[in-house]
């Protein structure tokens, strides 16, 4: 048996050791983006594959033009034209010029390209009224990527101009990381499924809506059950559940009440408890262990002790699992417009609040826990107040978690 009671930071160590990613696919670029690199990209070829001009204009010898000025006008002669795809097949020897195209090959013999704008054109002839030194307007082969340079680090998350580097280096197809198969079961006999005639003492299961939609958000297929406070009916289910899932969570029944189930029912299947109650609020009572090499999270059935231990604890652990280097929510720096305190001090506490410009930060503000759900929609960053840290002085600027 695990050491059932830690505090937050040992406990999100242990539940990112423990879980080890799954497999990886080749997926097509186009189902790519936000996938997890499975492992390091290098670069197939050269972009671009040769020297190219960037402006339409003409392809000359440096040296030809060098003393050219609108008082001094050199002459060239046009000795054909090249653009992207379709390359001259003629090479500059010395006052001429070839007319050139974005993305069109550097023809042989040419070292820069002069923009049209300084040349006048008279039939086969121009007239050039500035200089361009070597390497002008040329993109040398290989500037976007050249071959075998290191695109993309396994665990990094592709994002559409990843995508379009990786098509340019080669690729059109990808190994990522498989996205976990999730299995999200809400127990209690209180719980209808939105949709449904809500009965008298009942009450819509608004954590299962939020579970899913927080799983979905990062791209995981998501299968749930609304289940009775019957040991036999979550043991059989939490058995095909993780048969047919990379992970499971449970929501509801997950302290130590008489009809809190959840965690006695996994004993009886072997499950290899990590922890189960740790030093954060709320959410104190979440629980983490393993079920036939697959993770499984108690969450508490509170809102915001569900939301919490969902973002903290199983969040991570699920983006560990598809794979993510750093399985977190993203950060940015707030400064506090009031103080916050910490209702202990020997454990970790999570603050919900709103976001908002102002005196050159952006300012963070607690919500008030008047209503559960209401506080919950309406947060947009979460402060951790770590463990042994009583306070926070207005004006301070901490971390925040970004909820949107």
């Amino acid at each position: 048996m695990g050491k059932v009671q830690m505090g937050f930071a040992e406990a999100l160590k242990v539940t990112l050791e423990t879980i080890s990613p799954l497999g990886c696919d080749h997926v097509a670029l186009s189902e790519c983006p936000n996938r997890i690199v499975a492992d390091d990209l290098y670069s197939q070829v050269c972009s671009p594959s040769t020297d190219s001009s960037m402006k339409d204009g003409y392809a000359v010898r440096s040296v030809d033009i060098q003393t050219a000025t609108p008082q001094n006008r050199t002459p060239l002669t046009v000795i054909g034209t090249a653009a992207a795809g379709l390359p001259a097949n003629t090479a500059l020897t010395g006052n001429d010029a070839i007319r050139i195209l974005t993305g069109a090959g550097i023809p042989e013999g040419a070292d820069a390209v002069l923009a049209e704008e300084f040349a006048i054109p008279d039939g086969e002839r121009i007239s050039v009224f500035n200089h361009a030194e070597p390497g002008r307007n040329i993109l040398p082969k290989g500037a976007d990527v050249a071959t075998g340079e290191l695109i993309a680090v396994q665990g990094s998350c592709l994002s559409p101009g990843m995508i379009g580097l990786l098509a340019a280096a080669g690729y059109d197809r990808l190994p990522v990381f498989r996205q976990p198969r999730l299995a999200i079961l809400a127990t209690g006999d209180e719980l209808v499924a939105p949709g449904q005639p809500l009965p008298q003492g009942k009450l819509y299961a608004s954590n299962l809506e939020m579970l899913k939609a927080w799983s979905r958000r990062y791209g995981m297929h998501t299968a749930f059950s609304i289940l009775k406070d019957r040991p036999e009916i979550i043991a059989k289910t939490i058995d095909e559940a993780i048969a047919s899932h990379d992970a499971v969570i449970t929501s509801g029944g997950a302290w130590t009440g008489d009809r809190d189930f959840v965690a006695r029912t996994l004993s009886t299947l072997g499950w290899k408890k990590c922890f189960h109650w740790i030093r954060m609020g709320p959410g104190k009572p979440v629980g983490f262990g393993m079920l036939r090499d697959k993770p499984v999270f108690l969450l508490p059935g509170g809102p915001p002790s569900n939301l919490t231990a969902f973002l903290q604890i199983a969040l991570p652990g699920l983006l560990r699992l598809g794979g993510h280097r750093n399985p977190s929510l993203p950060r940015i720096m707030v400064k506090l417009q009031t103080g916050l305190t910490c209702r202990q001090i020997d454990w970790t506490e999570f603050v919900y609040g709103t976001l908002m410009d102002g005196d050159g930060h952006t300012l963070f503000k607690p919500l008030q826990m008047t209503s559960r759900l209401k506080t919950i929609a309406r947060a947009e960053g979460v402060i951790a107040i770590k463990e042994g840290v009583k306070s926070l002085p207005p004006g301070a600027i901490v971390a925040a978690q970004l909820l949107r």
